[in-house]
């Protein structure tokens, strides 16, 4: 492959991968991915992703942030952990931060507020947000609208929402819209949706270890599984691989600003 894939989400710090993460890491390179975005979960995954963006700090990047499903009583304990690690750490967004109404209602307060601190982080650090909107788009809309303001910038990921939000998402935020493996799906009706959106404003991820792409469907998903998604999304645009992989990189240095660029100008 000429140009490069990368993996704009994927939890491969997780303990679904402590037995062969480093293969991970090889297989997904041997796939052409060469870079690789770790969003972080909550205080108690902060050390194994920042141990394997360590490992690879020219290839692995991480993120800092507190994931809606991780927010409860202390979630301001949480919020200034964040806050601390933002201080000493070089981090490449804020992330992965939003609300799931998807599991449990219990906290939606609590993470309406964390989002929203959490976007103030990042206007001032000067980094991208990584929206995660379960079940959530009014919401999070409601928030954003409230919010945003030019110098935020983003990617809605593990998108799966219709027309008019993606429309809204790019028109109204020029954020960036995340596909994974829901592209191949039978049962999605993403295809119908990304057909119409230009890939300027795509990213492609896995969100490992979750959904997996047909056809590995129903396996750990992995960084290197980005390439079955990478083919669907060449497919329905009708462009070579090669080309789907430059555009999609290259939204990703522009959004993420790595220190090293594969991307050909």
């Amino acid at each position: 492959m000429k140009h490069y894939l990368t993996d704009t989400h994927a939890h491969i710090y997780a303990e679904e991968f402590d037995k062969d993460r480093k293969d991970v890491v090889a297989n997904a390179f041997r796939q052409g991915v060469k870079k690789i975005l770790l969003p972080n979960i909550d205080s108690s995954t902060i050390t194994a992703m920042l141990s394997l963006s360590q490992q690879y700090p020219d290839n692995i990047y991480p993120m800092m942030g507190l994931h809606p499903t991780s927010v409860k009583e202390d979630f301001e304990n949480e919020l200034q952990i964040v806050r601390k690690y933002l201080q000493e750490e070089k981090f490449y967004a804020i992330g992965e931060i939003g609300i799931d109404l998807y599991w449990d209602q219990t906290f939606v307060t609590e993470q309406k507020i964390a989002f929203e601190k959490q976007i103030d982080l990042a206007i001032e650090h000067k980094l991208p947000i990584v929206i995660h909107a379960r079940e959530s788009f009014n919401e999070i809309f409601e928030i954003m609208d409230k919010k945003w303001n030019a110098d935020l910038k983003g990617v809605f990921h593990s998108f799966t929402g219709n027309q008019e939000q993606a429309d809204k998402i790019i028109n109204d935020y020029q954020f960036y819209i995340g596909i994974n493996g829901i592209l191949t799906f039978k049962n999605s009706n993403l295809s119908e949706v990304v057909k119409n959106i230009n890939l300027q404003h795509i990213l492609l991820e896995t969100d490992a270890p979750y959904l997996a792409p047909v056809p590995k469907r129903g396996k750990r998903n992995e960084s290197s599984f980005v390439y079955h998604t990478a083919l669907k999304m060449a497919e329905i645009h009708q462009i070579p691989l090669d080309e789907l992989a430059r555009i999609t990189t290259e939204n990703a240095e522009n959004l993420f600003h790595f220190p090293i660029k594969l991307t050909e100008k």
